[in-house]
């Protein structure tokens, strides 16, 4: 190969280690921002409240869905 093909291949790669690197700094910071939210919310008031009624609320859901299976319709959720 050509040392000016060897040297664009090498620039390319470079770039490419940036991206990635990029990529795993925000991922790094999504992760931090949303734990510190998540503890956040734990500390409001009726959080344990919420939470319930998103598993009554899953459950439902679930339950729906092997109807709408065994049926071989899907019912959509209008509210």
């Amino acid at each position: 190969m050509k040392e000016s093909k060897l040297i664009e291949m090498q620039n390319k790669v470079k770039a490419l280690t940036n991206v990635v690197q990029q990529m795993i700094n925000e991922m790094t910071h999504l992760r931090e921002l949303s734990i510190g939210t998540l503890e956040t919310i734990k500390l409001m008031p009726d959080y344990k409240d919420a939470i319930d009624a998103l598993k009554k609320q899953m459950e439902k859901n679930i339950n729906e869905k092997k109807k709408a299976d065994q049926n071989g319709t899907i019912e959509q959720d209008t509210k």
